[in-house]
C-alpha cells in the first residue's frame, strides 16, 4: 500500500508519501463466551480503523519523500512510529498528525532522524538517478507510485519498499552498489507477487 506524488524541490525530485509498512497487532481469539469474542472482533475493528488513519495521516505529510522510509505499528490505542527520515521536522509532524486521531491514546515516537551530510545528499541523489534511470527498473520511476525508497546514513545505503519480482530486486541492489562512495548496500526490498 504505497503511494507517492511526485514533486520538485531545489532540483531534487522527491517523492511525497512515501513507502509506510503497517503492522495491526491484534488479540488472539481463544474459546470465550460470544461477548468477549464481540469484544476481541470489536478491539481488532478499532485497531483497523486507527491504523488505516494514522496511514492517511502519514501520507499527507509534505515533504515526506522517496528519501524516508515511515512505518507505525498500532497495539489497542497506542501508536510507535518508526524508521527513517532526512529532515527534523517530518519526525515531529509525523508524531502531531498521528496523536489527534479518535482512538489514539498514546504515541511512541522513535523515528530517527538520519544526520545531516552533504556526502549522504550527494549518495541520495546519485542512488535516485542509478536506479530509476536502470532500463530494467524504468518502470518504477514513471508509476505515480515509485516503491523502491532509498534511505542513506554515513555513507550506509539501505533499499526499502516492494518490486515485482527477484530480478528487479537484484538489479536495484547491483545498481545501488555501483554508486561511488556508498559503504555498503542493505537491501530490504520485497517482492509482491501481486496477492
Amino acid at each position: 500500500m504505497r503511494q507517492f506524488t511526485k514533486r520538485s524541490f531545489k532540483g531534487l525530485v522527491l517523492m511525497p508519501l512515501a513507502l509506510l509498512t503497517a503492522f495491526v497487532t491484534t488479540n488472539g481469539a481463544s474459546a470465550a463466551p460470544a461477548p468477549a469474542a464481540n469484544q476481541d472482533r470489536g478491539s481488532a475493528s478499532l485497531e483497523s480503523r486507527v491504523a488505516k488513519e494514522v496511514r492517511h495521516e502519514l501520507v499527507m505529510l509534505p515533504f515526506y519523500s522517496v528519501f524516508d522510509n515511515l512505518e507505525y505499528k498500532v497495539q489497542g490505542g497506542k501508536v510507535t512510529l518508526m524508521g527513517q527520515v532526512v529532515r527534523p521536522v517530518l519526525k515531529d509532524d509525523a508524531g502531531n498528525a498521528v496523536k489527534h486521531i479518535e482512538g489514539v491514546e498514546s504515541v511512541d515516537n522513535q523515528i530517527q532522524v538520519l544526520p545531516t551530510s552533504p556526502m549522504d545528499d550527494q549518495i541520495r541523489r546519485a542512488e535516485f538517478h542509478a536506479i530509476y534511470s536502470f532500463a530494467g527498473l524504468q518502470r518504477y520511476g514513471e508509476q505515480s507510485v515509485p516503491p523502491i525508497h532509498i534511505i542513506v546514513n554515513n555513507g550506509h545505503v539501505t533499499l526499502e519498499g516492494v518490486v515485482a519480482t527477484q530480478a528487479d530486486k537484484d538489479s536495484a541492489n547491483v545498481v545501488a552498489n555501483g554508486v561511488p562512495n556508498v559503504f555498503s548496500v542493505t537491501n530490504n526490498l520485497r517482492i509482491d507477487n501481486g496477492k
